[in-house]
Formats: C-alpha cells, structure tokens, sequence
C-alpha cells in the first residue's frame, strides 16, 4: 500500500515537474519569439534613432513679418504641437474616450486586452485593446496594406514592442503630443494644430472644452464622426466625450449637462489649401522660390530640403495687416466700381466685351484662349481628337465660377465660360518697403481660385508713362537739369536709323510756352520726353533702368519713352523705391529667414543694394513726382480721396486703355497698382474711363487709407528727407502759376 501511494507520489511529481518545463519552454519560447520580433528577425523594428527622431510628413509653414501664419505647404498638412500648447482640456477629451487607464499602464492595457479576448471568445465585444501608445506606434510606423492575418498578428506584436519602447523614451505629456500631432482629424487636416485652424480658426491652446471633446471624438472615425459631413452624429459622439470625462473627473455632471447643450459651431470652417487664405498669388510666388532654394540646400545627412515634409518655417517679409488692406482694396474697387463700370460701359453693344474684332477674330481669340486651358492639355495628352476637343468644350456641364457677388454654381459649356471671363477686369498691387526692399503686401490677382495668373511676377505688359521717370532721372544725373528747367513745349521729331521720322502725339495745352520738367512730368507731358530722349539716346535710358533694377529686355527704340516695352509690375515697384532710398537700388526680399522643424536657424537673408543714382538726383525725382500728384494727373488722391501728405506718383496709360497704372511714392512705401485685362482686346473704349488715374490710382488710394489708419503699422505721413547738399538750391516749387493749377482731364498717351 505504501509502494503504491510512493509511486503516485513520484508519478504527481513527474507530472508537476513536465507542467514546469512545459510552462518554462512556453515562457522560453515567448520569450524568444519577443526577442526576436524586436531584433527584427521576422520584420523591420523602429531603430533608437527613428524613435527618438520619428519621421512624419511635415508641413512647412509661411509666417507673415507679424507672426501670422498665412499657409503651408504640405503631402499632409500637419505641423506639431508641444505639449504646453495644447489646451489642457485636450488631453482630457481624448484620454476619456481613447485610454481610460493611460496615466497606469506602460504602453499595453491588459485589462483591455483580457476584455477583447473574452469578447472574441463570447461574441460579446465592448471595445478595443488598443492604448494611446499603441495607436501612436501604428501611426509613427504605419502597417501597410493588405496584410494577411498572420503578417497582421506579427505585426501587432511590433507595435506591442515598439508602444514599450516609446513608453521607455518618452512621458506621457509628450506620447499625447505627439499622438496628437499624428493623428487625422479628415478635411486634410492632420494633427492637432492644423484641426483648430481648419474646423475652428483657432491655435490648438485656444480651444474651448466642447470643441475639444468634437475633436477627440473625430479621430475614431473622421469622415463617420465629421461635423460637416455628419453632423448629428457628431454631436452625439461629442456628448459621449464629455459623458466620459464626467465619468472620470475631469467635469463635473452639471458641467457635462451644461455644456452638452451648446450646438456645434461650425462658422469658422474652412479647408486649408494653396487656394485659401492670405496672399495667396504670394504663397504661390514662393513655393517656386523655395523649391529651387531647397534643392541646392542640404541636411546633415547629405539629402536636400522638402518644403512638402520637413516641417520648415518660412519667415516672411509680408505684413498680415498689409496684405489684408491690399487684398481688401483691391475687392473693393474692382468689384464695387470698376466692374459694374465697365458692364455698364460695354452693355448692348455687339461683339462685347471685345474692341474693334470682327466675329471671325472673336472665335479665333476664343478658339486661342480653349488651348491654353488646362481642360484642353488634358485631353490633348489623353489622345482625343482636335474635332471632339471642341466638341467637349462646347458641351454644358454643371461648374462654380466666380462673381463679386460670391460664387455661382451653373450649368454651361467650357467655351461660354472662356467668354464669360473674358469680361473681368484684373487687378494687381505690390507694395516695398523702400529703405529696406522688404515686400508688405502682394496680390497677383482677384482670387486665385479662378485666376492663376499670377499679374506682379509673372505678366510683363506695356508700362506707359510709369517709365518716364528713367529717362527723368536720366536727365537730372546726367545733364543740367533740375525739376524747374525750362523747356519749349513744341512737337519734336526724332530721326529713325533708317530714316524715318518719329514724333508722337501729345495731349494738353500750353503749345509754344515754356514749361518746366515738374509741369511736363505732371501732365505726362509727350513732345518733352521726345525732346529728353533725343538729348541722351535709348542706350542711356534702358542702362538707367537697368541700374535701378529692370531686368526685362528693352528694345532700344525712341518710343520707349512713352513706356511701348513690356515690363513686370515687381520691377517698376523695385526700381522706384530707388528714388525714396536716396539713389540706392535694395534688391526685393520675400523671406528674412528659414528655420528647420526644430527652430534652428539654416539660412538669414541679407539685402542686396547698389548706387543707382546720387541722392540729389533722388531728391529731385521725388520733387518731380510730387507734382504729378500737386496738380498733375495724380490729382485725384488729394481732391477725391482726401490724401494731403506728400506724395511721389506717377500714372499710366497704354494704347487703346489696355493698361491703367499708378506708381505711388512715400517716405515709408512704393507701392504699384496695374488694372487691365488679361486679353488687351478687352478694355474701355473711352480713355476717361481706362486711364491710369481711373482705375490704378484708386486702389492705391483705399490701400493707403487703410494703411495710414492703423497706427500700429507706423508709417509715416511726413515729408521726404532732403539731402546734404551744401550750396545746393532744393527749392523746387518754380514760382510759375502752372504749377499750382490742378489737371484731372485725359492723360497724354500714344497711339502706334
């Protein structure tokens, strides 16, 4: 009896002892199979580096002068947050409703991971296993696609590992953040800071309890939980949030119930793109300014720059003020008078919109603007026929086009639209800070949803008579000319290479009297820039231009001063500056500085400046420019609209009204304004409607009000400084009644 309770004995312990290495060999073995999946032997783990330093697709984002982010440029638009930027409320909501147990556990949840087995075994599932932690493994090192079960399995097993391991690296502060920072929120909206601004125009620190709860419940599901999309739905998973911070004591149940009740406010919504916000033709102007900086610009480990994802800061030379009041101006006068003037001046007449062309020259115009089209490059590169081309483009299809009465969505073919924009008149403004080549404001256009034509860096047009103060300043450098010179206002004629004559036409009176530079400038006066440019040639001209900053090419004809070459509004702006920064030419600056994700500095830009001129020769060109605006064609900025303090301007008029400029000039800015139309077959018929000082001068006109308002901007309303010039006589007012009559009739243009 006693053998056999022995051998049961030892047969329980044999028993017991293989239990132990059954259960010690599995342990091994997990052991193992842990070992190995972090070693990487079944799949690629995240090195110490990457955890340390995670890739994400950065945003890089475009500051204004006055810190305010005026857009990105992005794969996904997400840029990072820190912690302390965040509003404490943030992590709350979602801790609530994502991690209830996140502050206890070190990456892996077991008690949600033994509530998901018991779920799969029964049937009865209540939720996920998933931590924070885990959720921000996967979105650092994404899975990939179309996974089998067991690459899916092995693959939960890595971010197991790689969730211990960030828990081991990072606090618990800083695993929100960057959860945060990874996540999407749907609207292109990636990571938290980019959320706020597109769903509430809001910093991330700003946000309120309910809308931080909305965005916790977002990131469950982003298009299921939309407050666009689905917004009931929204709100009901909004209130569970703040139902399940009531639930762990981050509100009270009287705040829960208080504010459950408030709706979803979803007034301040907008997708952030490239064709939204401020400045947008400026963004555009940069991204190909960068990407060329970018691609000759390198990290430490020998790559290139992207300004889609490393998350560069772009500080910029644009005043958000500024360009707000730019863009303002701009809508203002063309959408409240200009436009309406000009349907009304082209209503019920035939072939309108377009000047003296037949129908057949009209459909060819047509027929030129459909090539151009982005719609007919696609179709051409798809292989289609010419014949079904046109076909398409006369085919209505339902589109949204733009109205200054806000957009309109219609049916209409692709050519009708052609024709119904052909109508807009266009508008740009560039505006430089003139001692230190800083650009505050830039609009290219209307709106760059609908007009991609980029007007300040990208058209060259005829300038008219905004270029006489080359061959002006030309005079009063070279030769013994002061703003009071006196010259015979009679026609004068230049003899051509071959032979011919050439004299242009000249509006206004006084024919046979004496006038004075000031008086001749003031009336854009034509038979004395003749007479100027037969004293120092074209050559002369083009290389004053030149040196105070045109770059265009300039045909050396006499004709070119009245302006016959075609030039960029940014190099008339630049180069006129040169006249407020006493004869110094400062080379535009867009950016002041770039700095990497981190903050850290990589390229400070420096102006580039050269002598253009003397300062007395500045000094005396301002003089003359003042008296454009004293009683020459200018004379509207101080009659009209109210503007008393001293002023440099220049208008400008090309054939057949095409071009209407005004160059404005202060202490402080020179800022210009070109009105037209894209297609120069479509303008006024009247020159008392299409000159310059109708349609340049009063959006330079709003522009400065507005600027002049805001006193914060300080700029100045004084007068010019005077040079020190011993011996010099700056009196420049010419003691002659001319100069004290006021002129607001036709400015003196030159039909070719």
């Amino acid at each position: 009896m006693s053998d056999k309770k022995e051998n049961n004995a030892k047969k329980k312990v044999g028993a017991i002892g293989i239990l132990w290495i059954i259960f010690g060999s599995l342990t091994l073995l997990i052991a193992l199979f842990f070992f190995c999946v972090a070693k990487g032997v079944f799949g690629t783990m995240p090195t110490f580096e990457e955890l340390e330093n995670p890739r994400t697709n950065l945003a890089t984002e475009i500051y204004s002068a006055d810190g305010k982010l005026l857009g990105t440029y992005f794969v996904e638009n997400r840029s990072n947050v820190r912690y302390a930027e965040l509003s404490h409320y943030m992590p709350e909501a979602l801790i609530s409703i994502e991690d209830e147990r996140f502050t206890e556990h070190s990456g892996i949840d077991k008690k949600a991971l033994f509530r998901v087995a018991y779920g799969v075994v029964t049937g009865n599932k209540k939720g996920g296993g998933s931590t924070i932690t885990q959720q921000l493994a996967k979105n650092l090192f994404p899975r990939g696609e179309n996974l089998s079960k067991p690459k899916l399995v092995l693959r939960k097993f890595q971010e197991w590992i790689t969730a211990t391991k960030l828990e081991h690296n990072y606090s618990k502060e800083e695993i929100v953040a960057m959860y945060l920072n990874t996540v999407a929120f749907g609207h292109n909206a990636y990571g938290i800071r980019s959320a706020a601004s597109t769903f509430f125009d809001k910093k991330p620190s700003e946000m309120t309890i309910e809308e931080c709860a909305l965005m916790a419940g977002v990131v469950n599901a982003p298009t299921r939980y939309s407050p666009i999309r689905n917004p009931e739905r929204s709100l009901e998973r909004r209130n569970l949030v703040l139902k399940k911070m009531a639930d762990n004591g981050f509100l009270t149940q009287e705040e829960c119930d208080s504010i459950s009740q408030i709706p979803i406010d979803m007034t301040h919504f907008s997708i952030k793109d490239h064709n939204t916000g401020q400045a947008t033709y400026f963004r555009e102007f940069l991204r190909g300014y960068l990407t060329a900086w970018a691609d000759t610009t390198y990290r430490a480990d020998g790559t290139p720059y992207n300004i889609y994802r490393d998350g560069l800061r772009i500080y910029t030379t644009i005043d958000s003020r500024m360009q707000r009041y730019a863009e303002e101006a701009v809508a203002e006068f063309m959408g409240k008078e200009l436009q309406p003037t000009f349907n009304k001046h082209w209503k019920g007449h035939k072939n309108a919109p377009f000047s003296n062309l037949t129908p057949d020259q009209i459909d060819a115009n047509l027929e030129t603007a459909m090539k151009r089209s982005d719609r007919y490059r696609v179709l051409k590169n798809e292989g289609m026929p010419y014949d079904s081309i046109k076909a398409e483009f006369e085919r209505p299809v339902r589109m949204t086009v733009f109205s200054w009465d806000g957009l309109i969505d219609t049916v209409m073919s692709p050519m009708d639209s052609i024709r119904y924009y052909k109508w807009f008149m266009q508008a740009s403004l560039v505006s430089i800070e003139s001692h230190t080549g800083h650009v505050k404001a830039y609009v290219g256009g209307l709106d760059y949803r609908f007009f991609k034509y980029d007007h300040v860096t990208q058209a060259r047009r005829q300038v008219g008579s905004t270029f006489k103060p080359f061959l002006y300043s030309l005079a009063m450098q070279e030769g013994e000319y002061t703003p009071c010179t006196r010259i015979p206002n009679i026609r004068y004629n230049i003899v051509l290479d071959d032979g011919r004559v050439w004299s242009p036409r000249n509006a206004g009176g006084r024919v046979g009297e004496e006038i004075t530079l000031k008086y001749a400038l003031a009336m854009s006066n034509n038979w004395i820039s003749a007479y100027l440019m037969n004293q120092f040639g074209p050559e002369a001209v083009i290389a004053q231009a030149q040196r105070m900053g045109v770059e265009s090419p300039i045909e050396p004809v006499p004709a070119i001063c009245l302006g016959v070459c075609d030039l960029k509004l940014i190099e008339m702006v630049r180069a006129l500056s040169t006249l407020a920064n006493q004869g110094v030419y400062i080379k535009p600056m867009f950016v002041t500085r770039i700095e990497d994700k981190n903050g850290n500095v990589i390229k400070r830009f420096t102006p580039e400046e050269s002598e253009a001129m003397s300062e007395l020769t500045a000094y005396k060109m301002i003089e003359l420019m003042k008296g454009v605006v004293q009683s020459g064609t200018g004379g509207r900025l101080r009659t009209y609209y109210g503007i008393k303090n001293p002023v440099a301007g220049k208008t400008g008029t090309t054939q057949k009204n095409s071009d209407g400029y005004f160059m404005g000039i202060t202490p402080d800015l020179t800022t210009g304004v070109w009105v037209g139309n894209d297609d120069p077959t479509v303008h006024f018929r009247s020159t008392a409607l299409g000159q310059g000082s109708r349609t340049g001068l009063p959006i330079w006109a709003i522009y400065m009000k507005k600027v002049y308002a805001d006193k914060s901007l300080n700029i100045s309303q004084g007068d010019f400084p005077k040079p020190n010039a011993p011996g010099v006589d700056l009196n420049f007012d010419c003691n002659r009644r001319e100069e004290n009559d006021f002129y607001d009739g036709i400015e003196s243009i030159d039909e070719f």
